[in-house]
C-alpha cells in the first residue's frame, strides 16, 4: 500500500460495498430511511474501510490490463500453473470506530507498522506474526477509524495429510 491514500466516501460506493457483502440493511443505501435512523444519515458497513485498496495505485491484487493476475481463486486467472505462495496468511482484522464513516467524508489513510511476535507450531515450525495499522483521518485530521490487521508467516510449509 502507498504510504498515504486519499479515500473519498461516497453513497454509491457504500451501497455497492453493502451489496457485494450481501448486507441489505437500508441504512447503507436508502437516504430517507437513514435520515430517520439514530445516525441521521447513510452509514458505511463496518468492514467498509477495506475498500481503501480500490484507491491504492500500488495494490498488488488489482487486475491490470495485459498483466497476468493470480487473484484469489482456486484456479488462478492468467497464470500457467499455481499462484506463487508467499507462505503468509491473513490471520485477523479489527476495526475500531472513533465515529461512523458517512458520504461526503474524504479520508486520508496512513499505514503504520504494529507489533511483531512469534509462536512455535508443531506442524509449521516458528509462526511469525506481523501487525499492520491503518489510520483513517478526516479532512480536519480527526481519527475516524483505526484498522488493525495481523498476518502470519510459517517457518516451513505445512505438510498436507
Amino acid at each position: 500500500m502507498a504510504d498515504e491514500i486519499r479515500m473519498p466516501v461516497e453513497a454509491g460506493h457504500i451501497m455497492m460495498f453493502a451489496r457485494s457483502i450481501g448486507d441489505e440493511n437500508p441504512v447503507y443505501s436508502d437516504e430517507e430511511f437513514a435520515k430517520n435512523s439514530e445516525a441521521g444519515h447513510i452509514l458505511a458497513p463496518p468492514t467498509f474501510p477495506r475498500a481503501v485498496y480500490q484507491f491504492d495505485p500500488d495494490y498488488h491484487l488489482r487486475v491490470r490490463p495485459n498483466v497476468p493476475w493470480f487473484g484469489s481463486g482456486k484456479n488462478p486467472t492468467g497464470l500457467d500453473g499455481p499462484a506463487p505462495s508467499t507462505g503468509g496468511l491473513h490471520a485477523e482484522m479489527h476495526f475500531e470506530y472513533h465515529r461512523q464513516m458517512k458520504p461526503g467524508d474524504v479520508l486520508t489513510v496512513v499505514k503504520k507498522p504494529g507489533k511483531t511476535w512469534e509462536k512455535e507450531s508443531r506442524r509449521a515450525g516458528k509462526l511469525m506474526f506481523t501487525e499492520t495499522i491503518h489510520e483513517y483521518r478526516d479532512e480536519d485530521g480527526e481519527l475516524v477509524v483505526t484498522a488493525r490487521s495481523v498476518g502470519v508467516k510459517t517457518e516451513r510449509p505445512v505438510e498436507q495429510n
